[in-house]
């Protein structure tokens, strides 16, 4: 298959059957006359691994990646690159997919800042093998989504991390304010291949794809120019990593449901609430136990028992308001690390003009505020509000920089003499000026012309 044709294909609905939502085909069609060369052994009585190279399956997965814009692999071939190299060489590599020949190239290891400090490693296949899981990951996602706790809500088809906030708030406030938090030591490092091919098995018949899958599992890693084997983990990257988790992770979940527990998880974040510290010293024996025989650690430093007002759930925690009311809020570390990324877009050493400054500002705000809009404590947005406009002030009179620039740039916008000469005549005190009355002249609907996002 050509994808320069294939990606004029209609792709199939995205979503869980029935769900309509989400990034997995509820239903890959079979459109192509299966071939003699294709009659492999061991595709198994599903045949997943023919649904999940159809034309139409590969056609969304193709258009998946595409629209995510990832970097380049090993291979070094950027996504227009892999386009034009699949024209030739995609039906060699779908013949061997099917035959049982392929073999995944490694993953390139990066590493990113985390927002609190500290990195983050990455292992980012290829956009082929970040294609093929993809195609792989609408196929199976259908299948084995609705195998897993309605209390699990990270990477799944029509569940995201408010669901789990909003579900931490309604166990609050049913009286259950004890928290387990607990924290998984290197998870995505530590996942044992044996274990999680074994719970992937009890859910999926097609040997071809159980071997594929491990294959990806135990694709090198290229980190500095040397390739690393990889005996256990599953590097975040792939469009599977996901999924894997949530399987392997999902065992520990019905034993908790089973037991009656009130949890809410996404991905290795899990959070159990109960009523008294200790039953929560109970629960916290039961879930070391629980990940000890998938060969997972706890972290000690970072697992919890305590009250769940203040601790830090996804970005969010939970205040305790009048009428003994549960209060959804952000979290002082996340707030600690808007501003530091708000100072370093408005530092007055950034050689940015103020458009330019807006631009950035454009760039991170919005997302931010659309990830934050659970917060129930507007006067904390507000603050922040406030605060950013002060330091555009400061900014822009620092690049005023004298005060006959400082006065004439004033009398542009509006203000009265006498607050121009006053505040030129202070040009150098940039920040203390900023909480003057300049904020009449330097004001909301000033920064609303240049663009500037708002909070509130």
């Amino acid at each position: 298959m050509g994808l320069g044709r294939a990606r004029h294909q209609k792709p199939g609905q995205p979503g869980r059957v029935g769900c309509g939502k989400g990034e997995a085909c509820a239903a890959a069609a079979r459109d192509e006359a299966r071939l003699a060369s294709q009659n492999c052994e061991g595709l198994g009585r599903d045949d997943l691994l023919q649904q999940a190279l159809s034309r139409e399956n590969m056609a969304a997965a193709w258009k998946r990646v595409k629209a995510n814009r990832g970097s380049a692999g090993v291979d070094g071939l950027s996504i227009e690159q892999t386009r034009e190299y699949l024209k030739t060489h995609w039906p060699r590599i779908r013949s061997e997919l099917l035959c049982g020949a392929y073999r995944p190239q490694a993953v390139r290891r990066v590493e990113i800042p985390k927002p609190m400090g500290g990195m983050r490693e990455l292992g980012i296949p290829t956009v082929i093998d970040r294609m093929i899981q993809q195609a792989l990951l609408q196929v199976l996602q259908p299948l084995i989504d609705p195998t897993f706790s309605q209390f699990s809500y990270g990477f799944r088809p029509g569940r995201s991390a408010h669901d789990a906030v909003r579900q931490a708030q309604r166990y609050a406030q049913e009286g259950f304010r004890v928290v387990v938090d607990i924290d998984l030591e290197k998870f995505f490092d530590r996942v044992n291949h044996d274990i999680l091919m074994d719970r992937l098995a009890k859910r999926i018949a097609d040997k071809a794809v159980l071997r594929l899958i491990r294959r990806y599992l135990q694709a090198g890693i290229m980190a500095g120019g040397v390739m690393l084997e990889r005996a256990e983990g599953t590097p975040q990257g792939g469009p599977l990593s996901p999924l894997m988790a949530n399987v392997l992770l999902d065992e520990v979940d019905q034993s908790l449901q089973r037991r009656g527990h009130r949890f809410a998880r996404y991905a290795d974040d899990c959070n159990v609430y109960v009523r008294s510290q200790q039953a929560g010293e109970r629960v916290l024996r039961t879930l070391k136990s629980l990940y000890a025989k998938l060969h997972l650690r706890v972290n000690e430093d970072k697992t919890e028992v305590g009250s769940v007002f203040g601790r830090k759930f996804l970005g969010y925690c939970l205040r305790r308001s009048s009428g003994d009311t549960v209060k959804i809020a952000v979290a002082p570390k996340a707030l600690d690390s808007f501003r530091q990324r708000i100072r370093l877009i408005t530092s007055r050493a950034g050689g940015r003009s103020m458009t330019q400054v807006a631009e950035k500002l454009r760039e991170y705000v919005p997302g931010w505020k659309a990830y934050f809009r659970l917060a129930q404590t507007p006067w904390t947005l507000r603050m922040l509000e406030q605060w950013l406009r002060r330091r555009l002030r400061a900014l822009q009179l620092r690049q005023w920089r004298t005060g006959p620039a400082t006065y004439r740039g004033l009398r542009r916008l509006g203000a009265t003499q006498e607050l121009a000469l006053k505040v030129a005549a202070a040009a150098g005190r940039w920040w203390r000026c900023s909480l003057s009355d300049v904020h009449h002249v330097l004001n909301v609907a000033h920064f609303d012309r240049l663009g500037v996002p708002r909070l509130t």
